[in-house]
């Protein structure tokens, strides 16, 4: 194994001045990730200048095996954006003066829970069984309340050293289930960051054997789901005063509950119950330092008159370009 890690370490720098460039994209679910890497001549720091290069949509469930050439920034051969390039639409909205004047500020807080590879159940988890009860663990610190830390560590490093604005990484409620915060990320590199740390941390997970998973209610029964809370600042929520901008935001965002429900991830309706810090998803509340809310409003913006709010319902599976481009959409443009 030590030999096989030599070569994967190889500095090439040393004989070539080739370097390998990975491509990522999403795949059909909009979910998955895909990659894979060709040799350029040399490094190259501006994306739109990379050579573009197709992939197979019919092996990735987004084209059929007749027309299957699929570019990496996920075009058709004609040009036409393919459903699952959901950042094709929130550029427009980003790219809008509007929005562009507010300057719109996201902090992302990604859950996720790590499986065992072979069994299908927590890392951590006695096979065929349950822990102890949720209330160690969150934050939790030793070998019985902390599962996967190396995997973690690991990670943030990682998106350190790749330029991610990783901000914080923690234990979350239930056993198994971690965090990373991305952000302050101003508009679409949101989205982009977000993932690409995704990214990172699937390819961390397939070289430790464990099995990375976004779904928003990984065990049924009295344990934490997982969400992707979104917070959320404009410049004239920042501003002196802004705090009449941010309850202007959430009664915006208040009227049109349902249609941002229906796009902040599959299978919510199993984490958004009422229970474990969640609000019902049928309906729409907000609180100041409420965790049982749909928006939370802190502390500290009620008491500065000024700041942000965090939009609790995206769940962990959602598309960072969607929910980020939704809300600015609905805050800034969208006129009730």
């Amino acid at each position: 194994m030590s030999l096989l890690n030599d070569l994967v370490n190889l500095n090439l720098c040393d004989v070539t001045e080739k370097v390998i460039a990975e491509y990522i994209w999403i795949g059909g679910s909009g979910m998955d990730m895909r990659s894979k890497a060709r040799t350029l001549p040399g490094p190259e720091s501006d994306p739109s200048r990379l050579p573009k290069w197709n992939y197979d949509g019919s092996s990735t469930e987004q084209a059929t095996g007749d027309n299957s050439e699929v570019m990496c920034d996920a075009y058709t051969p004609t040009g036409d954006p393919i459903p699952t390039n959901k950042r094709f639409n929130a550029d427009k909205i980003f790219t809008h003066p509007d929005v562009i004047a507010e300057e719109p500020w996201y902090g992302i807080e990604q859950e996720y829970t790590l499986f065992q590879k072979d069994t299908k159940w927590p890392l951590g988890w006695p096979v065929g069984g349950f822990p102890a009860p949720q209330g160690p663990y969150y934050c939790g610190v030793g070998s019985d309340k902390a599962f996967g830390r190396d995997i973690v560590d690991a990670h943030y490093k990682a998106c350190l050293f790749a330029g991610i604005n990783i901000s914080g990484i923690n234990g979350e409620v239930m056993p198994g289930q971690w965090e990373f915060q991305v952000g302050p990320v101003t508009g679409i590199s949101s989205g982009d960051q977000v993932w690409m740390a995704r990214y990172i941390l699937e390819r961390i997970t397939e070289i430790a054997g464990a099995v990375l998973s976004f779904d928003p209610k990984p065990v049924l029964g009295d344990w934490n789901g997982a969400g992707a809370h979104t917070n959320y600042s404009t410049k004239s929520m920042r501003n002196d005063g802004g705090i009449k901008v941010i309850n202007e935001a959430i009664e915006k965002l208040s009227k049109r509950h349902k249609e941002h429900i229906a796009a902040y991830g599959k299978g919510n309706e199993r984490r958004l119950t009422g229970l474990h810090e969640t609000a019902d998803i049928n309906t729409f509340s907000w609180g100041v330092a409420n965790r049982g809310a749909s928006v939370r409003v802190g502390r500290d913006t009620e008491k500065e008159g000024k700041g942000y709010f965090e939009d609790r319902r995206p769940s962990s599976n959602m598309d960072p370009y969607v929910v980020t481009s939704m809300i600015a959409e609905t805050t800034i443009l969208w006129k009730p």
